[in-house]
């Protein structure tokens, strides 16, 4: 089992809207990062668990946790030529960006990015290193357990 640390801007999807959607599920779209997309295509499996992160907000942080719930495919906003997403470069033969489903599990109070960095333990995580903006980062077991022993309340 592998652990990820996903972020999105609350205004676009936040961890109340995956709660709210049928079976709390929901695609995790838009991803325009080579890197962020090789983790979706070519690491992830269903059941690794995810950090929800709030990000390009006023308290970004870890609000929410979730798992990966499907294997990934063709990201469908490529191909929309009214999605902000659009890549005029994408086809359904040769699609450019993949996505996976995503399952809440639970909304927690809020982990701000601050409590993250004031953990002596935590101090390489990838989400924490300088310069960071990919929109979805590993989460090395250790760091894991640890969040959730100590900064996630329990249920």
């Amino acid at each position: 089992m592998a652990y990820w640390l996903m972020k999105s801007e609350p205004t676009e999807v936040s961890i109340d809207d995956v709660l709210a959607a049928p079976d709390q599920t929901m695609p995790w779209f838009g991803i325009r990062n080579y890197q962020s997309r090789n983790f979706m295509r070519d690491a992830m499996r269903v059941g690794d668990g995810v950090l929800f992160y709030h990000s390009s907000c006023a308290a970004p942080g870890i609000v929410g946790l979730a798992e990966v719930a499907s294997t990934s495919y063709p990201d469908f906003t490529q191909f929309d030529q009214r999605s902000h997403y659009f890549d005029p470069k994408a086809t359904p033969e040769n699609p450019r960006w993949m996505m996976v489903d995503i399952r809440a599990l639970r909304a927690v109070p809020l982990v701000p990015l601050s409590a993250l960095r004031a953990a002596e333990e935590l101090v390489d995580m990838q989400v924490l290193k300088r310069g960071n903006r990919l929109s979805i980062s590993r989460v090395e077991p250790a760091d894991w357990r640890w969040i959730n022993q100590h900064l996630i309340a329990p249920a």
